[in-house]
């Protein structure tokens, strides 16, 4: 059965670099909008942060399609999104119903460290209303949602 690796935590809390050090992972498709992101900013000579609103239901639609063909091809894949909430995460477990689905937990960072993550990434600005809004909405992940494993890094 292939697997779905959920990636959960709050922007900054080191998803995206932790999938960069996983040599077990080398070759797994990393379903994510940030790519197609990065690309068209790019392009168009912009940041991240001065696309993303205008772009972002394009990416979601790409990372979608990528998401789907990964589901025909049956292969595994790490879903590198928030997925702070259940129905976020309800969504991925919808888009690959016969995959096996792992979570894999970001903890929340002190707020100061956190801060400073977020300061690190020029161009890839997240309002502190929208990552305050995921800690404070937070929905810890259960095996009754779904997951075969709950992994916290």
């Amino acid at each position: 059965m292939p697997k779905c690796y959920q990636l959960i935590g709050v922007p900054g809390s080191g998803k995206s670099t932790w999938v960069k050090n996983q040599i077990w992972a080398l070759g797994l498709t990393v379903v994510s909008t940030d790519p197609f992101v990065e690309e068209y900013a790019r392009e168009q000579g912009k940041t991240y942060s001065q696309v993303f609103l205008d772009y972002m239901p394009i990416a979601v639609r790409l990372m979608a399609n990528q998401a789907e063909i990964c589901r025909a091809n049956g292969v595994d894949v790490i879903w590198d999104q928030t997925s702070t909430t259940i129905a976020s995460r309800i969504r991925k477990f919808n888009t690959l119903p016969k995959y096996e689905h792992i979570a894999i937990v970001f903890r929340t960072p002190d707020l100061d460290v956190l801060k400073e993550r977020l300061a690190s990434r020029p161009g890839k600005d997240v309002p502190w209303e929208i990552v305050q809004s995921m800690i404070d909405n937070w929905e810890e992940p259960t095996l009754a949602e779904g997951f075969q494993e709950i992994w916290h890094v």
